[in-house]
């Protein structure tokens, strides 16, 4: 069988089942001839910061809750056996009736895909990294909403020496970098 040009689809899946649509196709792409015309799947993800009581917690957040990207060939039956896994709704495709799937464009799945490397690059602290006398605004705990100085960065522990003023006085505050924005 010749292999031919794959492209990325997207599914519509219902929400909060993304991550079950993924499991049942990467089973699908291991134990049938699925593998053959599908090569990724893909549920584009940030984490972020949430406080549950009190406490600072990391989550995965979908970034497109409803949507599964598919990297395939839609040869002969694929289209339907895709269409057709559990929980899923259809491809997302043009506006007429019995409109094809469309592939989405380059740029897009490379912004979708840089995406991911940037965060990637977030959490190896490349990213984001803060310098001794920038001004920043602190967005988290009882100090949020004041501004104030770095003094300091530790960036083994992403953490930050910032100095701001407390009735009148320079206090010190030692925070995580996510626990302040620059400003």
């Amino acid at each position: 069988m010749a292999e031919g040009k794959k492209s990325w689809y997207v599914l519509r899946a219902i929400s909060g089942k993304e991550g079950k649509v993924k499991e049942i196709l990467d089973a699908a792409i291991k134990n049938t001839d699925l593998g053959k015309y599908v090569s990724q799947i893909l549920i584009p993800t940030e984490k972020v910061y949430i406080t549950r009581g009190g406490k600072k917690v990391l989550k995965e957040k979908n970034l497109f809750s409803g949507y599964v990207f598919v990297e395939a060939q839609l040869n002969g039956e694929v289209a339907n056996v895709l269409r057709n896994t559990t929980n899923v709704i259809d491809f997302l495709h043009g506006r007429g009736k019995d409109s094809k799937p469309e592939p989405i464009r380059e740029s897009e799945v490379a912004r979708m895909l840089g995406a991911a490397d940037d965060q990637q690059a977030d959490e190896n602290g490349v990213v984001n990294d803060f310098i001794v006398g920038e001004t920043v605004k602190v967005n988290y705990g009882p100090f949020n909403g004041f501004t104030g100085e770095i003094e300091e960065v530790n960036r083994e522990h992403r953490k930050l020496k910032v100095m701001v003023k407390v009735f009148g006085r320079k206090t010190p505050l030692e925070l995580d970098n996510s626990q302040v924005e620059r400003e």
